[in-house]
């Protein structure tokens, strides 16, 4: 299978490619040889390699910059998506389209499930809503994977900004009321390819696994300790520390449909987390 990824050079894709390198042809563009916001642009360079299945990492992530840059988030989350759908479409290629746990108000109590309904808090959850949308009125043959808390080598994210702050702060205040799955990228890469590999188009959920109750201060302490850092961690909640853009206060997204479905089986937060620190550290 030849398999084209949309955004390469991103946090996801550079572990992406190698995953699916394993077994597939896999090639990929990055924003500036494709751009999604032009139509023309991505069916040129999809009519170049020809693809069997697209993967869409391409995507604004900025949660809190969303709120005001809302044009940029919406034409690259929203409309570049719909460009991809079309033109998969238009050659009968599958989508697989990467989505988030913020498609989800967080008012729940037990994990989210692929069936249920959407209700974005924040406007970067709406944008990539908006995103799913379009996959799923446009094509017969897609893949939305829902996942969170992503981290990786690669890129920005919470892990290395902990890591950053414990070298600069003795003691980290970090809100403990918002519940989520925390997801190494190769872990989703490796879920990503289950899912493709499958054929079972749908929408699925892919994270590492947790119990349902972890928080981002329980997540920190955890990157602390196995990192050997001696900071101290106070919990605080998301009213004490307010951000532009409001947070779900639970998205565990439920792994089940996923496993039952795919060979993919999540592993567990912590142990994925152990793996990544140690791959840091080697510089590998």
């Amino acid at each position: 299978m030849k398999i084209f990824v949309a955004g390469a050079g991103g946090m996801l894709s550079t572990d992406i490619i190698p995953v699916l390198s394993q077994g597939h042809t896999c090639v990929g563009a990055t924003i500036d040889e494709m751009d999604i916001t032009s139509i023309d642009s991505v069916r040129g360079i999809v009519d170049k390699h020809s693809p069997d299945v697209i993967v869409n990492c391409a995507a604004y992530t900025n949660v809190d910059f969303a709120e005001k840059d809302r044009d940029v988030a919406m034409l690259v989350n929203a409309t570049g998506t719909q460009h991809l759908a079309m033109v998969c479409a238009e050659r009968d290629i599958p989508l697989c389209h990467v989505s988030t746990d913020y498609v989800f108000n967080g008012n729940s109590t037990v994990p989210y499930t692929p069936f249920d309904d959407t209700d974005p808090v924040n406007f970067y959850g709406f944008s990539k809503m908006a995103g799913e949308k379009y996959v799923q009125w446009i094509l017969k043959k897609f893949y939305i994977v829902r996942t969170s808390w992503l981290y990786g080598r690669f890129g920005k994210n919470f892990v290395k900004t902990i890591l950053d702050l414990s070298g600069k702060m003795g003691t980290l205040r970090v809100v403990n009321d918002q519940k989520g799955n925390p997801t190494w990228t190769v872990s989703l890469s490796h879920g990503i390819k289950a899912i493709v590999e499958s054929g079972k188009y749908g929408i699925y959920h892919v994270t590492d696994a947790t119990d349902g109750t972890l928080s981002w201060f329980d997540f920190t302490v955890e990157i602390l300790r196995l990192s050997g850092k001696p900071n101290k961690v106070i919990p605080v909640t998301s009213d004490e520390f307010p951000r532009p853009a409001k947070r779900p206060a639970y998205s565990v997204l439920d792994l089940l449909a996923t496993s039952y479905s795919t060979p993919f089986k999540p592993r567990p937060w912590a142990e994925a987390l152990a793996e990544y620190l140690k791959s840091e550290a080697a510089g590998a």
